[in-house]
């Protein structure tokens, strides 16, 4: 399975490497990140392909390289707006459009709150062509006591969406 995982915006990029940590070595990782940071990156998450988020012509942008799955977590409303609009002008907001055309799974992992009626009606107009709409959302049943259980429990749903086998969290019995 090849996977992209994508960073926008400032709040919540933690979610988004943890993930990309957690996922199975099985997993072919492909990371996009709007920083400077990835060089360094690249080296902390072992064996992970760093893309340029410049690089409209990186191997992940072509339908024919066959990526699986994509998920931005988080995803700015810029981003998301981006994608809604069709708008491709860089390598995140491309490969989501790849993943549109082709009819693969996107996630999108909003972070702002409250939404604007902007940001809803952005969501309903993806969620109606099949994207998946995932912002990072606490359930109360699985009784999170820090943080990083909190985080598994996104990351475990986000999982569980990907079709990726996990026990991040308690489940509901």
């Amino acid at each position: 399975m090849k996977i992209v995982v994508a960073t926008s915006g400032a709040s919540g990029v933690n979610l988004g490497l943890k993930l990309l940590k957690l996922l199975p070595e099985e997993v072919q990782k492909h990371f996009i990140m709007s920083s400077n940071s990835k060089t360094v990156l690249s080296k902390e998450l072992g064996e992970v392909t760093v893309h340029e988020n410049s690089d409209i012509g990186a191997s992940i942008a072509s339908g024919s390289f066959g990526v699986d799955a994509m998920i931005i977590a988080p995803c700015s409303m810029n981003t998301l707006a981006k994608i809604a609009c069709g708008i491709s002008d860089n390598l995140v907001t491309r490969c989501a459009a790849v993943m549109i055309k082709e009819q693969k799974k996107l996630i999108l992992a909003p972070r702002e709150m409250p939404f604007s009626a902007i940001a809803l009606e952005n969501m309903q107009k993806l969620a109606s062509l099949g994207i998946i709409i995932a912002p990072p959302v606490m359930a109360y049943y699985s009784e999170q006591q820090t943080l990083d259980e909190m985080e598994n429990f996104v990351i475990g749903k986000w999982f569980d969406l990907l079709g990726i086998q996990n026990n991040l969290y308690k489940r509901w019995e």
